[in-house]
């Protein structure tokens, strides 16, 4: 009896040690870290997204006006905080399948309309992507999300000198057939015939009728954020 119970004992000791220490060992030793938030100063890393270097140059009134386009180097998608079995983490799905234009005029954005392919943003975790494609944001029936800009966007005096700015962005934003008013701010630089923005907007998950995305061992919390790193050019 004895022997048995430490038998028991040692198995049920290794059934703890796999479930705490397992997850700790992939989070730490094994996952990847989850690449840092979008920015200006981001380099992407999705397939056929390459980001320019960040530049610095004086520009003008007329070098901007007109429309833009989005163009490579743009990259959309998700940050969500992760607790699995009780380490913490970060889910992170991106993707470059993102369309769009901005037009500028009387030194302001005067239109602004983007639409993403839900289906192709990517994480680490193909079990990630399966749930965050079906019952997250079922994107069979919402295969695209959008934002367009309800108010211009009127740029700061030092916008056309080529430094870096911070202003904020009001628009209608559409995800998993829910569509609600958000007001956000953003980075944006006009430099060298390239327009750069960057930014974030918290999405309550409730509030979007977006089911919470934890599943298995894995829970998250009831909100995460919505990224983006938008490269337009003529």
């Amino acid at each position: 009896m004895a022997r048995r119970s430490r038998v028991v004992l040692a198995t049920s000791a290794a059934v703890i040690a796999l479930v705490v220490g397992g997850p700790w060992v992939y989070i730490n030793l094994i996952k990847d870290d989850a690449p840092d938030e979008l920015s200006l100063e981001s380099t992407t890393d999705t397939p056929s997204a390459t980001a320019p270097t960040s530049t610095s140059g004086s520009t003008s009134t007329d070098d901007v006006s007109g429309t833009w386009t989005i163009s490579n180097g743009s990259v959309v998608g998700y940050r969500v905080k992760e607790v699995l079995f009780g380490q913490d983490t970060e889910g992170v799905g991106r993707t470059s399948q993102v369309t769009g234009s901005l037009t500028i005029s009387d030194e302001s954005v005067s239109a602004a309309e983007f639409t993403v392919d839900m289906a192709s943003i990517e994480s680490d975790s193909g079990k990630r992507d399966s749930q965050f494609r079906g019952r997250i944001m079922d994107t069979t029936t919402y295969p695209t999300a959008t934002f367009t800009l309800t108010s211009p966007i009127t740029f700061p005096d030092t916008a056309l000198t080529g430094t870096a700015f911070t202003i904020d962005a009001t628009g209608d934003l559409s995800l998993r057939g829910t569509t609600k008013a958000v007001t956000f701010p953003l980075e944006a630089q006009l430099t060298d015939g390239t327009v750069r923005v960057a930014g974030k907007i918290n999405i309550d998950f409730a509030d979007w009728s977006i089911p919470n995305p934890g599943f298995g061992g894995i829970t998250t919390e009831d909100n995460g954020d919505l990224e983006f790193l938008l490269t337009f050019s003529r």
